[in-house]
């Protein structure tokens, strides 16, 4: 390196393992539902307008952004040798100025204006004008990049494929390759959330409380099954792009593969609108009333994403009433009428968990000094008055269930109805032991995918079973 050259920084996919652009609709979208519609408009004036708008609708956390530690060495090793450095990127200047203050390692920092577009061919442009040609040494990733590097002294290529190398070599620079992230299935897979899908197993309880066991009706509940486990997935995708800021600043969520860059933000923006649809087309052949359930889940869940979910109360009701929403599908999958008894029980029996996992944020909240749950409606001191609301919710499901055991449409499936009242016992063992449990801090902060690896409650589970069949076979 000769004292005093220039060491130019790309920004997105390069210095972070992320896209500015994507980082910005997103926060936007985060704070109104209006940000897509914004966006196509000011796209139609451009892409540097688009970016100047959408700056100036939502805030990133640039602290918590993903940032490439192999970058920063690299620019840390340079300005230790005497070397200056710039950020130049097609993100908007603001933003860009935002980073490098953070940063405190670059000179100079350079982005995109209201009018033009710093990228490609313009910000090779601009760097020749400002420095001159191969008065510089650049770092970047990406195809763009190409004319960038055709002006450069030296190119540094941060994870880039073998026929890009190629293309650089071409150039007749002198070449370094630096190691990128390169998503990998796993990555894809975790962003799924197949673990979730447990929670799509309650759209079998109408078949299993109807005692209905034929093979059409197992059958459809099979494709209703996967067609909302592929709608649940697009939701938690979209939920994870939305919450990108919460998710950073969380112990453990900040590991999800957005929040940590381990799959591209504009990925993310794909997969959602895709696994949707794939969802509808699973669930076509069950009639349109399932495909209604869908909608109605996809809206509701869209909602708490963008607004209830940071609503006080609110939100663990929306909670109860999501998993209420996968037993109606099930009914209606499978031509059942639903159960006021099995609505009921439903309702107050998962608006317990919702209150378990506020219950658990807050814990994980003192436990980290903060005075509020990020990204929700609660403060820590308001702890109490959850785990309360927790036990009390689903103590009066057991109560739905022993008053159920005592109604008269329990005479017609089971022939042995008190042997039902050994799930009320199990029942309130369980959801005070969760109770407990989260309590003490060793709550999952979803505790049903708690439950599914606590030996514990699969045993209580498997009781469940065991005294639902003594009721019948008795």
């Amino acid at each position: 390196m000769t004292q005093g050259q220039m060491l130019v920084v790309d920004l997105d996919g390069t210095l972070i393992r992320s896209d500015m652009l994507f980082e910005t609709f997103w926060a936007a979208f985060s704070k109104t539902w209006k940000a897509p519609f914004v966006s196509i408009a000011s796209l139609l004036q451009g892409r540097a307008a688009l970016k100047h708008r959408l700056q100036g609708m939502g805030q990133v956390e640039v602290a918590s952004l993903p940032y490439n530690q192999d970058v920063l060495g690299y620019i840390r090793q340079w300005r230790a040798g005497g070397g200056r450095t710039a950020l130049v990127t097609a993100t908007n200047q603001t933003v860009a100025e935002d980073i490098a203050a953070h940063l405190g390692m670059f000179d100079e920092v350079h982005g995109s204006d209201e009018v033009t577009n710093l990228k490609g061919a313009n910000k090779a442009a601009f760097l020749q004008d400002r420095f001159g040609a191969t008065g510089f040494d650049y770092i970047g990733d990406a195809e763009a990049d190409l004319p960038v590097w055709a002006k450069a002294h030296k190119a540094i290529m941060v994870g880039v494929s073998g026929a890009l190398a190629a293309k650089v070599a071409g150039f007749g620079r002198e070449v370094e390759q630096l190691p990128g992230t390169e998503p990998s299935v796993k990555s894809y897979m975790k962003a799924l959330r197949p673990h979730q899908w447990m929670k799509n197993l309650l759209v079998f309880l109408p078949l299993l409380a109807a005692h209905k066991y034929d093979f059409v009706s197992i059958r459809d509940m099979l494709m209703a099954f996967v067609a909302f486990s592929l709608v649940a997935s697009s939701v938690y995708v979209l939920n994870d792009l939305l919450d990108l800021a919460a998710d950073r600043a969380h112990p453990r969520k900040c590991r999800r593969p957005f929040a940590s860059g381990a799959i591209p933000i504009a990925h993310g923006t794909v997969m959602a609108p895709v696994l949707l649809l794939a969802g509808l087309l699973v669930g076509l052949p069950l009639g349109w009333k399932f495909l209604g359930v869908i909608v109605v889940y996809y809206a509701i869940t869209t909602a708490y994403s963008l607004y209830f979910k940071r609503q006080l109360i609110i939100d663990i009701c929306v909670l109860a009433v999501l998993y209420t929403i996968r037993i109606v599908a099930g009914a209606v999958a499978a031509h059942i009428p639903a159960s006021v008894w099995f609505l009921a029980f439903s309702i107050f029996f998962f608006f317990s968990l919702a209150a378990v996992k506020r219950q658990a944020e807050l814990i994980d909240g003192i436990s980290s000094g903060r005075v509020k749950a990020s990204g929700r409606g609660y403060q820590t001191s308001d702890l109490p008055l959850v785990a309360n609301m927790a036990i009390a919710a689903g103590y009066v499901s057991v109560l739905v269930m022993a008053l159920y055991v005592n109604s008269p449409a329990v005479l017609v499936l089971y022939h042995k109805p008190s042997a039902l009242w050994g799930i009320c016992l199990v029942l309130l063992y369980w959801i005070s032991r969760m109770v407990m449990v989260t309590h003490r801090g060793q709550m999952h902060d979803d505790p049903v995918v708690f439950a599914a690896k606590d030996r514990v409650s699969l045993l209580c589970v498997a009781l469940i079973f065991g005294f639902a069949a003594a009721g019948v076979i008795l």
